[in-house]
C-alpha cells in the first residue's frame, strides 16, 4: 500500500509558514528517524561561524542526504524540529528553509525551540526530522 497523508488544519495560519498542524500518514512501510544535522562539513567540521541563512541552507543540505541515502527526500518529511540559538534571527532568514520545503511540496508538522546553546559551538540552527515512505 502506497503512503498516504492527510493534512489536519484546524486552522490555516500554520500552511502560510510552511508547516501543517498536524498529519495523519497511513500505508507506511518505513519510517526514517533523523539525527539533529547542523551546518558541519562532511569531515565535522562546523561551518559558516556567525551565518544564520547559510547554516540553515547546509542543515538542510545534510538532511537531505540523510533522506537520500534513505532512499527518500525532503517530499517523505513528515515532522521538522528546529533548535536555535536565535529566534529572532532565524526568522529573518526562515524563507530558506520554507522555499526549499515548499519547492519539495512538503508542510512537515514542526516544531521550533529556541535554545541556549547546540553541541557544537556556533553552531545556530540544528534541524531533526521524520520521513516515512
Amino acid at each position: 500500500m502506497a503512503m498516504e497523508r492527510t493534512a489536519v488544519n484546524p486552522v490555516m495560519w500554520s500552511k502560510e509558514l510552511g508547516f501543517n498542524q498536524g498529519e495523519v500518514v497511513s500505508g507506511q512501510t518505513r519510517t526514517l528517524y533523523c539525527s539533529g544535522q547542523t551546518a558541519m562539513d562532511a569531515e565535522g567540521k562546523p561551518q559558516h561561524d556567525g551565518d544564520m541563512a547559510a547554516q540553515v541552507a547546509l542543515s538542510l543540505d545534510n538532511l537531505e542526504a540523510v533522506l537520500d541515502a534513505a532512499g527518500m527526500s525532503l517530499a517523505n518529511l513528515v515532522r521538522l524540529n528546529v533548535y536555535t540559538t536565535d529566534v529572532d534571527l532565524l526568522f529573518q532568514h526562515y524563507g530558506v528553509l520554507a522555499s526549499r520545503l515548499g519547492a519539495a511540496r512538503v508542510l512537515p508538522t514542526t516544531t521550533m525551540l529556541g535554545v541556549t546553546r547546540l553541541a557544537i559551538p556556533g553552531q545556530l540552527v540544528e534541524l531533526e526530522g521524520t520521513a516515512v515512505a
